[in-house]
């Protein structure tokens, strides 16, 4: 006997790839309906055999995304609607309501893998992200989190990029920030010489790097705004950059290429 389950989610469960996450789930309870935000967390509208449903609404907070937040789970019977599909579907207004959303999320192990595997289509590409890594906040525009929302909406995706984000099997699978080369954000470098033509992709980035290493002041355009660097153990570049933002003596914020380096400076 079919049944039915409306379940409403609540807490950090937007751009931590927890729509995948359900989608997975129900599709191995053989469950059928549908996925989405909705306001404040996640919407799950599914049908099935009732053991089914309720090993699957158990199954929902014993193994979550890794950043995932669980506040609430809550289910409630419906009449049937014999569904013949799954699906993750775009996401409600959520006009009257908030939600709460991850801060930027540090590259996972995954990625670094394929970012340095010269055999991965990704490899050095800088904006590399997938549904555990990435912007979260800082891209967003609006809630629900969805690329539609975010800075994101400006990249449409190439056929290898969709291809992914449309695979229940990948680890993309609807991963709002997803990009590569082809499609995504590029590096580009202005120079500060009159009539000079600015440089892109692997040249700015070698370039950028060789401005440092000459002392000069690097204005780097991030996720949230622009930082200004220079080498940190070139003296007369630290000078110029505190006349320039007038910081006399306030500590600057020091990167390092891990805590073995930074105990060496401490």
């Amino acid at each position: 006997m079919v049944e039915r389950r409306l379940i409403a989610i609540e807490g950090l469960v937007q751009g931590v790839g927890f729509r995948p996450f359900v989608y997975r789930l129900a599709a191995a309870h053989d469950l059928r309906g549908s996925v989405r935000n909705e306001g404040g967390g996640v919407l799950v509208d599914v049908e099935g055999e009732p053991d089914a449903l309720e090993s699957f609404v158990s199954g929902l907070a014993v193994a979550p995304p890794p950043s995932a937040v669980i506040d609430s789970i809550l289910a409630a019977a419906a009449p049937p609607r014999q569904y013949g599909t799954l699906n993750i579907m775009e996401s409600a207004d959520a006009s009257e309501r908030s939600a709460l959303v991850l801060p930027d999320l540090a590259t996972c192990d995954g990625c670094i893998a394929e970012l340095f595997d010269p055999a991965d289509r990704r490899h050095r590409y800088p904006f590399i992200t997938c549904t555990d890594c990435g912007p979260r906040f800082t891209i967003l525009d609006a809630v629900p989190f969805d690329r539609a929302r975010t800075t994101m909406a400006g990249f449409p995706m190439c056929a290898a990029c969709r291809g992914e984000y449309e695979n229940p099997g990948d680890r993309r699978f609807h991963a709002q920030s997803i990009a590569c080369a082809d499609c995504g954000p590029t590096l580009r470098l202005e120079p500060m010489v009159k009539d000079s033509q600015a440089m892109r992709g692997e040249s700015a980035l070698a370039e950028a790097a060789e401005s440092l290493r000459r002392g000069e002041i690097v204005a780097l355009k991030g996720l949230g705004g622009f930082h200004l660097a220079c080498d940190a153990t070139n003296g007369s570049a630290v000078c110029r950059l505190r006349m320039r933002k007038q910081r006399d003596a306030k500590p600057f914020a020091i990167m390092v290429g891990g805590l073995e380096e930074a105990g060496e400076l401490c």
